[in-house]
């Protein structure tokens, strides 16, 4: 069976289709007709289907709301506008993935670093930060250890932006909101003044078009929360936060073209340069790594071989980023068609073009820790995480 859900969830309603029925999807292109589609469904399957079937597939699919049209259309701007109407985006994980009581949520992160010695650690003031955005559940000991280390720079930053991973964002989307984040601690303010340069540089048209994706997309969310706790341990109030949704590569890739020829993406990344010169920045890829095994499409089990090549493959990618080198990080993934399917590849990139001034500094990092996180029960598919300080 098909399972049709809507990412944006414009309504409640999932719909199951049976695999021949499916085949009729294929033509809601927006070129057909009711009737025509009928017609090319009959004739793909080579039988005369009552068109009672076909109509009334489509009308459900209209009541779902999974129907690029009018109707779904008013849906996505009430939705949108409910959205822009309250004063901050509200956790959409909170009592979900972590707790919503902030006396929790302290002793679950102090609990994570309960294992993490930072005696010998010396006070770091970098200006980026790779930290993982999988479920705390299972990257809990890596977000720890990234952002206790990275503390200091943290405290001591006008500025924090945060690069994450649109899950369901479009080809080489840059995706802003004016909504500041809340998380269990309060609200992180947002920089608008920033937002709205950025915006008025690649268009509002292009910077809003997907705003709707940061009402859930928990790749900003998780490194939010974790934020939001440096500041809530030191007692002092939290600086602007920009929420930044990076969209697919897959297309740059598949047609062997290149973001950094994609006018929109180096307009945004050199508007970003320009709006923050001067200021005290901090830059965060909230970010996974290989999503690999039968989990994820694979024909094979996550076996120690696998995973040792798997370990070389992650290590020779954050080597590239250490070196703040984006064209070798972008060519490593792009020689093997993406087929680690590297969650983070276009947020990482992206903010190394950021990091990358065209100035004498040269990118220098560390890397803080790594793991392979089980994603299935028989753990024969594997996410890879890690966490990186780049100077």
């Amino acid at each position: 069976m098909w399972l049709l859900r809507d990412p944006l969830q414009l309504s409640p309603q999932q719909l199951i289709v049976p695999p021949a029925l499916a085949q009729m999807l294929m033509f809601c292109d927006g070129a057909h007709t009711r009737r025509q589609i009928h017609d090319a469904f009959c004739q793909l399957v080579g039988e005369q289907v009552e068109y009672e079937i076909i109509g009334n597939a489509l009308d459900q699919l209209d009541e779902a709301l999974l129907l690029e049209n009018e109707r779904s259309r008013q849906a996505q701007q009430a939705l949108l506008d409910d959205y822009r109407a309250q004063p901050h985006r509200p956790p959409a994980l909170a009592d979900l993935s972590y707790p919503a009581d902030p006396v929790e949520l302290t002793k679950l992160f102090n609990d994570y670093g309960a294992d993490d010695d930072l005696n010998d650690w010396q006070l770091w003031h970098g200006r980026a930060i790779i930290s993982p955005h999988i479920d705390y559940q299972r990257g809990g000991p890596v977000y720890a250890k990234v952002w206790r280390r990275a503390a200091a720079a943290v405290l001591e930053a006008d500025l924090i932006l945060i690069f994450g991973t649109d899950h369901n964002g479009g080809y080489g989307t840059f995706t802003l909101t004016r909504q500041p984040y809340a998380t269990p601690y309060g609200v992180l303010p947002t920089d608008l003044d920033l937002i709205d340069k950025l915006a008025a540089a690649i268009g509002p048209e292009n910077a809003f078009a997907e705003e709707l994706h940061h009402r859930a997309e928990h790749s900003v969310e998780l490194s939010a929360v974790w934020l939001h706790h440096i500041y809530q341990q030191a007692g002092v109030a939290p600086k602007p936060m920009v929420p930044i949704l990076c969209g697919s590569f897959h297309h740059f890739v598949a047609n062997g073209s290149h973001p950094a020829e994609d006018d929109l993406l180096e307009t945004a990344v050199a508007a970003l340069r320009r709006e923050t010169a001067g200021k005290k920045v901090l830059a965060v890829a909230s970010v996974d790594l290989a999503h690999v095994g039968p989990n994820f499409g694979d024909a094979f089990p996550m076996d120690a071989p696998r995973r040792a090549a798997l370990q070389v493959a992650d290590d020779n990618l954050i080597q590239a980023v250490l070196r703040g080198d984006a064209a070798d990080f972008y060519d490593q993934i792009a020689a093997v068609q993406d087929r680690n399917r590297i969650c983070g590849f276009s947020s990482i990139h992206t903010m190394l073009r950021y990091l990358d001034s065209g100035e004498d500094r040269q990118t220098t990092g560390q890397q803080i820790a790594y793991d392979h996180c089980s994603a299935d029960p028989e753990d024969t598919s594997l996410v890879s995480i890690c966490g990186l300080l780049l100077d």
